[in-house]
């Protein structure tokens, strides 16, 4: 067994809420697992205590709300605030167990169509409905996971240092496919919510499936140190703590083997340099499509 790890977390979008993936999660050293209340089609909490309720407590769980069921069995999204209330109270009562974390779920999109001084009152009320909850010990402490974060980051703002709650993590997307306005948008929302680098997660780390054409086709090794040996997959993987930095990255597999890997690629060296370097072409690359 290897010595635990918090720096994967087990992403359960797209894995199955599968015992013995999270036994294997476990033999690995991972102690962390990141689910939501809408992913399984609103049962995974549910299937978690069911197939392996007395594994959870050798887990971190982390999990989201703010999607909801809809009309026509579509989900949709809401920040009022008695949804969430509700949603985090079936969610303790689901897992039978209080989550360590909860994550308010793409806030974004429930501020796209408001002013400004609207979302800002929106965000802040929402997050205000988890801080409440970490006090109420309906969860152990909260944050926000965002996807699209430049709405977020302008409600962010419009609030001030002082009109809303300071999460205790950030998720957002990480890896090398990430294009260089949302790398800036996020370190900027980091900031303006005072989350420092330890307490960022990043996801997706890549862009949806390692089968895709891209990771037949793309170049690493000038990002990794010279004498290292790895695969695209495990140098990928690695490169996400560092585009942008973050502390933890959070991946979903179904095999074993893969997630095996991913935590191998944890002992790998980036050229820190060369990654500097690499998001300043990202930047220029950016500037001279919009110039």
């Amino acid at each position: 067994m290897r010595r635990s790890d918090t720096r994967v977390v087990l992403g359960l979008h797209r894995s199955r809420h599968d015992r013995g993936l999270l036994e294997s999660a476990l033999d690995l050293g991972i102690r962390n697992i990141d689910t939501a209340f809408n992913y399984a089609g609103f049962r995974s909490h549910a299937i978690l205590a069911r197939t392996a309720g007395d594994l959870l407590p050798h887990f971190s769980v982390s999990t989201k709300v703010g999607f909801f069921p809809g009309a026509e069995g579509r989900s949709e999204h809401s920040l009022e605030p008695a949804r969430l209330r509700e949603a985090l109270e079936t969610t303790a009562a689901t897992l039978g167990r209080v989550p360590d974390v909860v994550l308010l779920h793409n806030p974004e999109r429930s501020l796209g169509d408001l002013e400004p001084a609207a979302a800002a009152d929106r965000l802040a009320a929402a997050a205000g409905v988890l801080a409440d909850a970490a006090h109420a010990d309906l969860c152990r402490s909260w944050g926000i996971s965002t996807w699209n974060p430049q709405l977020v980051l302008a409600a962010v703002t419009a609030v001030g240092p002082s009109g809303l709650a300071r999460p205790c993590c950030l998720m957002h997307r990480a890896g090398i496919l990430v294009p260089a306005r949302v790398l800036d948008i996020i370190d900027n929302l980091a900031r303006a919510l005072e989350v420092t680098t330890a307490r960022r997660w990043g996801m997706s780390p890549f862009g949806g499936d390692t089968a895709d054409g891209i990771w037949r086709t793309v170049a690493l090794q000038p990002l990794m140190a010279a004498d290292e040996e790895w695969s695209t997959v495990a140098a990928a993987f690695r490169l996400a703590f560092a585009l942008p930095p973050v502390g933890r990255v959070a991946v979903g597999t179904n095999r074993p083997e893969h997630l095996g890997e991913l935590v191998r690629a944890l002992d790998l060296r980036v050229d820190d340099r060369n990654v500097s370097r690499f998001r300043d072409m990202l930047a220029q690359r950016q500037a001279r499509a919009v110039g």
